[in-house]
């Protein structure tokens, strides 16, 4: 199950990022975080291993905080992953919408993610580069069907665009929020549920003996 924390009315979530080298992980980060975009970045800068970056949010009078996790895309590196996503809350799972085996790899991604931090963590499927539509091998359609069949919320996104990157984090931020919320709420049910049980203790053998000869006596 992963983990979460709400101190205050602030809520800190792990979010980690998924996806085939190449993709557009790094860049979908970058723009939502620092609004930038680097062309040069896609093809010749890899990300190694991982990278960590911060993002602070207000909604609704709630400070939210969140850890991002950029991963590896490599095949090297796979075996690292769960070191990254192993306790977040959320993850973002981003495909090529040209890169047909990009998008085969996020079901791939999904599994596992469900097996090792379990099915309640919150998922979103961006469909990237959307700026090559006619590029496209992968149809919308599909891919929205199979978010609808794992619990997951698509978007088509473009970090050069900035197309639909907020949208993205903010759509997996509220579902982080309702998750947590019901947490906190059963945490405190099953807590004042607690505070009212009454412990009755059994009668000893003693006691019970003891009141049985006092009854006898007064019979007689």
């Amino acid at each position: 199950m992963a983990s979460l924390s709400i101190d205050n009315n602030v809520y800190n979530f792990k979010v980690v990022l998924l996806g085939e080298g190449c993709v557009g992980k790094t860049s979908v980060a970058l723009r939502y975080v620092e609004d930038k975009f680097n062309d040069k970045h896609i093809s010749t800068e890899p990300t190694i291993q991982a990278s960590y970056l911060r993002k602070k949010l207000n909604i609704n009078g709630k400070r939210i905080n969140l850890a991002i996790w950029d991963t590896a895309g490599q095949e090297k590196f796979h075996s690292l992953g769960p070191i990254y996503y192993r306790m977040s809350n959320g993850a973002i799972l981003v495909y090529d919408i040209t890169d047909k085996a990009s998008f085969q790899k996020v079901k791939d991604w999904v599994k596992e993610l469900k097996k090792i931090v379990g099915s309640d963590i919150c998922l979103v499927i961006a469909g990237n580069k959307v700026d090559l539509e006619k590029e496209r091998n992968v149809s919308s359609d599909e891919a929205e069907e199979y978010a609808k069949q794992v619990g997951a919320a698509h978007f088509n996104t473009s970090a050069k665009l900035n197309q639909n990157i907020e949208e993205v984090f903010f759509d997996l931020t509220r579902c982080m929020m309702v998750h947590a919320d019901e947490v906190q709420n059963n945490l405190t049910k099953t807590n004042n549920s607690r505070r009212n049980v009454v412990v009755v203790e059994d009668e000893t053998e003693e006691s019970q003996s003891t009141k049985s000869s006092c009854c006898s006596s007064q019979r007689s």
